[in-house]
């Protein structure tokens, strides 16, 4: 449950930035795809759609994303995606196998770059 939470989270707070954030805005210039983060099952999944430097996204599989991360299990997903070292946690997972990447890694690494985008601003 807190994943599938997490990631709907994680949806809402990138349409926040693709409509507020001039920089995130430039992130996803020129971009138009679709990705998932999902578990190994498919149980848990959310795809989010880029197009015209606008995130939005739903909930279930898609049927063809450009990249697509699926984590093991829901619990795995949660703590790797709150850890505090993330780019540590995600080169363990993959190398584990705990994580897989289905599709473009190129575009896996841009995603990652988003990611700072979305953390609360410091006083």
């Amino acid at each position: 449950m807190k994943f599938r939470f997490l990631l709907w989270a994680m949806g809402l707070l990138m349409a926040r930035a693709s409509r507020n954030n001039p920089a995130f805005q430039q992130q996803l210039k020129d971009k138009e795809l679709v990705f998932q983060l999902q578990t190994l099952d498919g149980k848990v999944a959310r795809h989010f759609i880029v197009k015209d430097s606008r995130i939005r996204s739903s909930g279930g599989t898609h049927p063809e994303p450009a990249f697509a991360i699926a984590f093991k299990d829901a619990a795995f997903g949660f703590e790797s995606l709150q850890a505090k070292n993330k780019q540590l946690a995600f080169m363990q997972g993959i190398q584990d196998k705990s994580i897989q990447i289905k599709g473009n890694p190129a575009l896996v690494i841009w995603f990652q770059g988003l990611m700072k985008y979305l953390k609360p601003k410091k006083k």
